[in-house]
């Protein structure tokens, strides 16, 4: 019988594999539902020890049960974290560098994607907050354990939308003028860039990073879009990707040997990002802010 495909699978990349992770732990972050939960169940499914972290614990136990239940593995908990807030993310890590004698894998997945202007509990914009400074935060926190780990890997959750924002150093909290969208691509280059920076102090750790593009993907990220933006979801809407598709380049980038450190994968594969996204001086520049406004120290 022929192969049929519909419009939307002709963008989705093709990959599979069927490798095993026993042994290894994970961190997910925001695994309660899309993208983070498939992303959980698959590696749940795969034997990995699964750890799931999300901010509401109600939410958390409930998506912990059902990833039990279909993939056979008991070996999934999840844990509070909350990327709004540092003393919560410190929290966190505290928990997992004292419980956990292994982190294999570290996937940076939650984010928030053009919400009505806030500020994190530390007063930081709330997209850059949470999908830049939040991830940031957790990263450098677990590294150590990570290094222990070695070989082990981070994946960093960007956009395609990286390219409607620019890293606006003299307001990077977007305090003089807020645009929801350019304050979205704003988080998501930060997270290209910082991927870049931090990929070149990995070498030689046995730890790589990746940044990853999981597609435009039906969840519910989308609630806080404007008119317009609706509209043009509902164009869109044949090219778009199911929940299981979305989930493949993260997938891909956990699981797939010999692959580039610092590199910007979409559809798995290595992809072309914007030109602001390859500017290395930003990027070491970003890197200093973003040390600074968390106060912490990270050559």
């Amino acid at each position: 019988m022929a192969n049929i495909y519909t419009v939307r699978d002709l963008f989705c990349g093709q990959w599979s594999s069927d490798a095993r992770i026993d042994g290894k732990t994970v961190i997910v972050t925001g695994a309660n539902t899309g993208i983070g939960k498939e992303t959980a169940m698959n590696l749940a499914k795969r034997g990995g020890r699964v750890i799931i972290a999300c901010r509401d614990m109600v939410k958390a136990e409930a998506a912990r049960a059902d990833i039990v239940e279909r993939s056979g593995n008991p070996n999934v908990v999840s844990r509070q974290l909350d990327l709004a807030d540092t003393k919560s993310i410190r929290e966190f890590t505290e928990t997992i560098n004292r419980e956990e004698s292994y982190l294999h894998l570290l996937i940076n997945n939650a984010g928030l994607m053009m919400c009505p202007y806030s500020k994190t509990a530390d007063g930081f914009e709330m997209q850059f907050g949470v999908n830049h400074l939040g991830h940031f935060l957790l990263t450098h926190l677990l590294f150590e354990l990570m290094k222990r780990s070695a070989p082990s890997r981070i994946i960093n959750l960007t956009s395609m939308a990286h390219a409607w924002g620019r890293i606006q150093l003299d307001d990077i909290n977007s305090e003089r003028i807020y645009h929801s969208r350019r304050a979205y691509g704003q988080s998501k280059l930060a997270i290209i860039l910082s991927t870049r920076s931090l990929a070149r102090r990995l070498k030689g750790t046995g730890v790589t990073v990746y940044a990853v593009h999981p597609g435009i993907v039906r969840t519910k990220l989308k609630r806080h879009m404007s008119l317009a933006l609706l509209i043009s979801w509902k164009i869109v809407s044949p090219f778009t990707k199911t929940i299981p598709q979305g989930v493949q380049t993260t997938i891909y980038c956990a699981l797939e040997p010999e692959i580039e450190s610092g590199g910007y994968y979409c559809d798995c594969k290595l992809s072309s990002s914007s030109g602001a996204a390859r500017d290395d001086v930003m990027a070491e520049k970003l890197w200093e802010l973003s040390c600074q406004m968390l106060r912490i120290t990270w050559e």
